[in-house]
């Protein structure tokens, strides 16, 4: 048998192959789910992702007649858990809730990845968001934004701002807060939003930017002085407190979430499952539960998520380089 011949024997049988495959995929795709799904979530039990996440998984249990059983997979600032959902097989058996860092920031603060998110995930769906806010102790003389950054710009050596910790998003919001609008404050990490707050309230910082949530009671108990929202809109459990944009400043910075899947993943099953969170985010039920978890309830196509995580990616990219920030 000459070369040529068995090169033509082995193309026909790969084509035959592909044809024999083909069906039982179709199958499989139509049958979709008929075992448990499983919800990675790339953080801790009990935080604002996890409990979302298994908010969503009784609404979706509910609708397909599966089991969606949230798996918490953390470290590595999310990296972890979202590079176990990258790695999965595209079947529609392993998805994941994650948020700003892993889909978008992780990449610039890291020097390696073990996955790009662009690339090695399918986009789904979004499901929220926590703002940033700018806080002030009640003491501070600053009652709007416009003074904080004059109070900055007049003691810029002296001048300190808290967050939660090195390449957090309200690490990233200092530093994007400096360039936007010419002030220099002394950024001061902590290890979580709650140390940052002892010190506020205790005037050994002047400001925290952080995700709004945890300083809600005490901005409501006149204790801490919210001096902006860092969003488009106005904070639903706030609504007296004003945007950054509203006071004259484009300031857009969130802690966001998204549901997402590995690369591959059939688009019938991104849009069943796409119909089914866009439903419960906008349902008067699901946006009652995510905002019990201090989320603001949003929606999107599975393209126009892509396009949010490429933006805020590229977004976040400059800031990261310009503060030459790096968690390796």
């Amino acid at each position: 048998m000459t070369y040529d011949n068995l090169i033509r024997r082995a193309l026909c049988a790969s084509f035959a192959l592909a044809l024999a495959v083909i069906p039982a995929l179709a199958v499989a795709q139509a049958d979709w789910p008929s075992k448990p799904v499983r919800i990675v979530v790339a953080f801790p039990p009990g935080g604002a992702a996890d409990v979302t996440a298994r908010a969503l998984a009784i609404h979706l249990s509910s609708t397909f007649g599966q089991q969606f059983v949230v798996e918490n997979r953390t470290g590595a600032s999310g990296n972890i858990g979202t590079d176990a959902v990258a790695k999965s097989a595209p079947d529609g058996y392993t998805l994941g809730l994650s948020s700003t860092g892993p889909l978008a920031n992780n990449k610039s603060l890291f020097k390696t990845m073990p996955f790009d998110a662009q690339k090695d995930l399918t986009p789904i769906a979004l499901v929220g968001d926590i703002p940033i806010v700018i806080v002030a102790n009640a003491a501070n003389k600053a009652t709007n934004l416009k003074e904080l950054i004059e109070a900055a710009k007049a003691n810029p050596s002296g001048f300190t701002a808290g967050h939660p910790g090195n390449g957090t998003i309200g690490h990233l919001a200092i530093e994007l807060f400096k360039t936007s609008t010419g002030t220099s404050p002394q950024a001061v990490p902590y290890r979580g939003d709650a140390p940052a707050m002892a010190d506020l309230l205790g005037g050994q910082i002047q400001t925290v930017f952080s995700p709004v949530t945890t300083f809600i009671p005490n901005i409501q108990a006149d204790k801490l002085r919210a001096l902006a929202i860092v969003s488009k809109k106005r904070y639903p459990s706030l609504p007296n407190v004003p945007t950054a944009i509203e006071q004259g400043f484009d300031l857009d910075v969130t802690a966001w979430f998204a549901i997402v899947g590995p690369a591959g993943l059939p688009k019938a099953m991104v849009s069943k499952l796409n119909q089914e969170i866009n439903k419960y985010t906008n349902s008067a039920e699901g946006r009652a539960k995510v905002a019990q978890f201090g989320l603001v309830p949003a929606n999107s196509s599975p393209e126009a998520l892509a396009a949010f995580m490429s933006s805020e990616t590229a977004k976040w990219k400059k800031v990261v380089e310009a503060a030459k920030i790096s968690l390796e």
